[in-house]
């Protein structure tokens, strides 16, 4: 038997039928997250009573110079003991340097001992001389040894001058040199006239000045670097032979009223290696500004863009308002 739909059914039917599935979506390429611009920062503001707890102290920034340094890194090594030696390397070549020594010094003694000997034989041939029972030929050729002795000696004992002081002595040195390597493209750039200041390497405490002195010429033809050697006062036994040291080199430029000056401890830092200062906005309120530092030393750093002359911006606490805007602590 033939059984019919009903006529109500039939056009959802025929829709159904014509419909035909939707092709899948392909992915976008780039996804766009809107963020806050650096305008719309927050504002941190405190009450009275916050700002005495953080100790929160502000400064009005003006004009400034400073000079053009570049900072590197060097090392202590031990200074040539005769004129136109060349420095002693570090502890990586201590047991080379040991080695060396040992053997120059053991040069230096058998060259002696062949001269005094020379010399008794030259004394015997003139004494035979004189006693007419000798030749001159034995005498020329014993002063001609005499002579060729010393100058074997003379030359063992500049040999062991250019290996440095004896290694026990290495460390008890009242002047050491400062070993720093720039690339020959940056060496125009640098005062060779001028100190440089040397740090120790993670330690916040004042830096130190080496005097630049002359030093025969080394470079590294495969890193494309020259050496520069300072000389450092070690009285007070501050450094040692090896040691890795931060060098701030003095350039030709200067940044004499090239931006503003603000006190180092006003600036901040973030993860990724911004540079920012808190400016104080209104009374107990404070924003923070993106700054670029031009150059940087004595505590004193030069903002090229950021701030305007006669803003306030806060040297001590700025590290409590960077916690503070951030959560940290929470």
């Amino acid at each position: 038997m033939v059984r019919f739909l009903p006529l109500a059914s039939l056009p959802l039917c025929l829709s159904a039928c014509q419909e035909s599935p939707a092709p899948p979506t392909a992915p976008k390429p780039a996804l766009l997250t809107p963020v806050a611009h650096e305008s719309e920062l927050l504002t941190v503001a405190l009450t009275p009573q916050a700002r005495q707890r953080l100790g929160i102290a502000t400064v009005t920034v003006g004009a400034g110079a400073a000079a053009a340094v570049r900072e590197t890194s060097g090392e202590i090594v031990v200074p040539p003991i005769a004129p136109g030696g060349v420095p002693t390397t570090s502890l990586s070549n201590l047991a080379q340097i040991g080695t060396q020594q040992a053997a120059a010094d053991g040069e230096v003694a058998r060259t002696t001992a062949a001269a005094r000997l020379a010399r008794i034989a030259l004394g015997r041939a003139e004494a035979l001389v004189r006693e007419e029972a000798g030749s001159i030929r034995a005498r020329d050729e014993a002063a001609a040894a005499l002579a060729s002795a010393e100058a074997v000696r003379d030359a063992a004992v500049a040999q062991r001058r250019l290996l440095g002081p004896g290694i026990a002595a290495m460390g008890g040195q009242s002047r050491l040199w400062v070993r720093v390597s720039v690339f020959g493209s940056d060496l125009t750039a640098i005062r060779r006239d001028r100190a440089a200041a040397i740090r120790a390497l993670g330690a916040d405490t004042t830096a130190r000045t080496a005097q630049p002195v002359g030093a025969p010429p080394s470079a590294n033809a495969t890193a494309g670097t020259v050496d520069l050697y300072y000389a450092l006062d070690n009285r007070d036994r501050a450094w040692r032979v090896g040691q890795r040291v931060a060098v701030a080199l003095p350039l030709a430029a200067r940044h004499d009223g090239a931006g503003l000056a603000v006190p180092a401890s006003a600036i901040v830092r973030d993860i990724y290696g911004g540079e920012w200062v808190y400016q104080r906005t209104a009374p107990d309120t404070y924003q923070r500004r993106r700054i670029e530092i031009v150059a940087q030393a004595d505590g004193q750093a030069i903002v090229g863009r950021g701030l305007e002359p006669g803003a306030a911006v806060v040297t001590a606490g700025a590290a409590e308002l960077f916690g503070t805007e951030f959560g940290a602590g929470k």
